[in-house]
């Protein structure tokens, strides 16, 4: 026997024992959520806690849980007592066959109107989340705020949900079927950014002259740190995408572009491309590339060699004001640095990102900084 109140229905049987043969059974259809909670702390899934009280009597009592046109994944479904864990017992639970159904059997010690928190994972709920930076017009700071958009297409209606990101302010909003809802979670005025220039050799080119001396686009981007001294670094910020605009000086914006972020754990750097540049030019070159511990077969043909390199990048700025460049080197294979004149960090085996302060232009040209690396791969293959 069944009764469905709505989509998501739960029913209680209470078994109470007459004899050692006799048994009569009552069923109670229990009211609607007295809370509800929407979880979206994972990104990949969508989990729903609501609150649903219970009237249970001394004895065993049967506890049948249904749903219909919703996609409920059913090894997720999980039942918490609330009001009194000592005294009622969960003991199992069941699937009735070809039915979106279980049964659970709860032992109680006593009559109660007990709270329990019923879980699972729905699906066909998610959630997207947007970010809007305006920069000042000395590009020094920007005004972060970040959006939850949470689109309900499981078949199921949420009033007076909580809604619960992994971190920010919660919402008390209800969400109906095919509702998609636009939420503020995130403001911080003020906070610093780093204008960046990246330049990246494998995907750059080396020189501009061999481009009929055109200036070739260097990528730039916004750096906002996710630290307290940003006035963040309380969380971790979800990955979405941003679109950014500046103050124009006239009460006004201008668009400077969108991105995409990735999420950004605390103390992690996220950077928002608004652009390329030609304000800094980029010239590298190979100045050296010879064989060194040639090894030999027995048949004297070259099998395994070591090369000793020279790569030189010669960095411009024509910009009125100082510049940061992100450059990023990569060498492949087994390697050793003989010499550096810059520092650098190894990103991994084969990638090096050096962070390059430069000067503004002077009255004479561009500043301009030299980098220098001389090093060795090993055991290279003939």
């Amino acid at each position: 026997m069944k009764v469905r109140m709505s989509v998501l229905t739960a029913v209680v049987a209470v078994l109470i024992v007459i004899g050692a043969a006799e048994a009569r059974i009552k069923l109670v259809a229990l009211p609607e959520r007295a809370a509800t909670v929407i979880r979206l702390d994972n990104p990949a899934a969508t989990l729903i806690e609501e609150e649903r009280v219970l009237t249970l009597q001394k004895g065993l009592n049967k506890v049948d849980f249904s749903w219909k046109a919703v996609s409920i994944d059913s090894d997720s479904i999980r039942l918490t007592v609330l009001d009194h864990p000592e005294d009622v017992t969960l003991l199992n639970v069941s699937y009735p066959p070809n039915e979106a159904a279980l049964v659970w059997e709860i032992a109680s010690s006593g009559d109660y109107a007990e709270t329990v928190r019923i879980s699972y994972l729905l699906s066909n709920i998610d959630r997207l989340v947007t970010y809007k930076a305006i920069a000042d017009k000395a590009e020094t700071k920007v005004d972060l705020k970040s959006y939850l958009v949470l689109r309900n297409f499981s078949g199921e209606d949420f009033a007076n949900a909580r809604v619960l990101l992994d971190y920010g302010d919660s919402f008390e909003q209800g969400i109906a079927h095919e509702e998609t809802k636009q939420m503020l979670f995130l403001k911080a005025d003020g906070v610093p950014i780093t204008k960046v220039w990246k330049w990246d050799s494998a995907t750059l080119p080396w020189d501009a002259e061999k481009l009929n001396n055109e200036n070739v686009g260097i990528p730039v981007s916004y750096r906002i740190v996710n630290d307290k001294k940003s006035g963040l670094g309380e969380f971790s910020l979800w990955g979405g995408k941003a679109r950014l605009f500046q103050d124009d000086g006239r009460e006004s914006t201008i668009f400077l572009g969108e991105d995409g972020s990735a999420v950004v754990p605390v103390g992690e750097k996220m950077e928002l491309y608004i652009g390329d540049s030609r304000d800094i030019v980029v010239t590298q070159r190979k100045m050296q590339d010879s064989r060194i511990n040639v090894r030999k077969n027995n048949r004297g043909d070259v099998i395994l060699f070591d090369t000793d390199e020279v790569i030189t990048a010669k960095i411009e700025n024509f910009k009125d004001s100082p510049a940061v460049l992100t450059m990023i080197q990569h060498i492949d294979g087994q390697w050793d640095m003989a010499k550096c004149n810059m520092k650098y960090e190894r990103k991994d085996a084969f990638t090096l990102e050096f962070e390059i302060e430069l000067p503004a232009r002077g009255a004479d040209g561009p500043a301009v900084k030299e980098l220098e690396m001389h090093y060795h791969r090993r055991n290279v293959r003939q």
